[in-house]
Formats: structure tokens, C-alpha cells, sequence
């Protein structure tokens, strides 16, 4: 089984690119640690294409040989919160939310029509940060229209946002799982890695 997780920062975390098999220091190293833990028979093969301040255009472009080309039979995807970053600050790159969706869309549709792979889609996310505080209805718009394209697309979808808000109910330090708000810490990494795990591992039983 190839096993593909696709997206930004948040899941290239400082890969070394030479080897699409590193992890880096992101979640998809904590989930495929409790992958083969969970399912130490199964041969899987585990690739990181993340790329560092993508945005949805941006993986649309590389989308046949950074996925479509490893014929992953699944593929994670965790992309848009550049999308929004891009709006703000020096340097700015105006997506509209229907750019964004018809990005995500066309990705997803041609997932869907050149690989057999089963998708999960992983919800953008902003943590407490009070610079970026004015972001929150630019996130939730792009949060709503990532849940309805999972609704259309998805085999697993990850409310990332949602358990974060949940987790930190009771959670004293509003910046346990990142400083900036986007880029989570080792605590945020290993905090998605295990809800990563959680939700993927009936899909993964079905199919090994």
C-alpha cells in the first residue's frame, strides 16, 4: 500500500526532500509511527510530498508528479491556510474563497479520475494568535468550503479546527499546540498525529 500525505508547512515540517519517505517533524511523523505500531504486518510505504508555503494553486500545479505519479492508494491532503496568509501583510497574493474552492475542486476532481486512491481530507486550522486574530472569518469560510467538498470527495474527513477549539476548552496555555497559530509545535504535531490515526484506522482496516 503507498501511502501519500500531500499539503503546505504544516505537513512538510522541515522534510529533507532528497528522500520523499522522511516524515520531517510534522504530524504525518507521529501518525505513521502509530500506523506501523497499530499495523505491524502491513507493508506500507510512506511518502511526504508537503511542500512548504504552498497554497491551493500552487498544489494543483504539482499535483501529477508530487501525487497522481506515485499511484498512492490513499492520499492525505491538508492545504488553504497560505491561501489566507497570502491576503495579508507585504507580498499580498489575493485567492478569493471561489479560487480557492475551484482549486481544491479541480485537485480533488482529478484525484478522483487518474488514481483509485482513497482520499482524507484534514481540515484547515488557527490557533490562538493575536496577530492573527482578524483571520477568523477568513479560516472559517475556507473551513466550510473544504467540509463541503469532503462531503462530495472524502472517504475520511478530519474537523481539525474543531477538535483543536475542543481540546483547548481545557487547556491552560491557549499556545500549548502553537506559537503562531498555523504552525503547530512538537505538542500540535503529535496532538494531530493521534486524531490522524484515530480517524484513518478503519479505513485502513477495511483495506489491509
Amino acid at each position: 500500500m503507498r501511502f501519500l500525505f500531500q499539503g503546505d508547512s504544516i505537513t512538510d515540517a522541515k522534510r529533507d526532500k532528497r528522500n520523499y519517505h522522511d516524515m520531517g517533524n510534522g504530524y504525518p511523523k507521529y501518525a505513521t509511527a502509530l500506523i506501523k505500531e497499530a499495523f505491524p504486518s502491513a507493508d506500507i510505504e510512506f511518502i511526504n510530498q508537503g511542500i512548504s508555503g504552498n497554497r491551493t494553486g500552487q498544489l494543483f500545479d504539482r499535483l501529477y508528479p508530487d501525487a497522481i505519479a506515485f499511484e498512492p492508494d490513499v492520499i492525505s491532503i491538508l492545504i488553504g491556510i497560505n491561501d489566507i496568509w497570502h491576503r495579508h501583510g507585504s507580498g499580498k497574493v489575493e485567492t478569493t474563497d471561489e479560487q480557492i474552492a475551484l482549486n481544491y475542486r479541480t485537485i480533488l476532481t482529478r484525484l478522483k479520475a487518474q488514481t483509485n486512491a482513497k482520499i482524507v481530507m484534514v481540515a484547515p486550522f488557527l490557533l490562538d494568535n493575536e496577530e492573527k486574530e482578524s483571520w477568523r472569518p477568513e479560516v472559517d469560510r475556507l473551513i466550510g468550503i473544504v467540509r463541503k467538498l469532503a462531503d462530495e470527495f472524502a472517504d475520511v474527513y478530519i474537523p481539525l479546527d474543531e477538535l483543536f477549539a475542543e481540546a483547548l476548552k481545557t487547556q491552560p496555555e491557549p499556545q500549548f499546540y502553537s506559537g503562531d497559530g498555523v504552525h503547530p509545535n512538537e505538542n500540535g504535531a503529535k496532538f494531530i498525529g493521534k486524531l490522524y490515526f484515530d480517524a484513518i484506522a478503519p479505513l485502513l482496516e477495511s483495506m489491509l
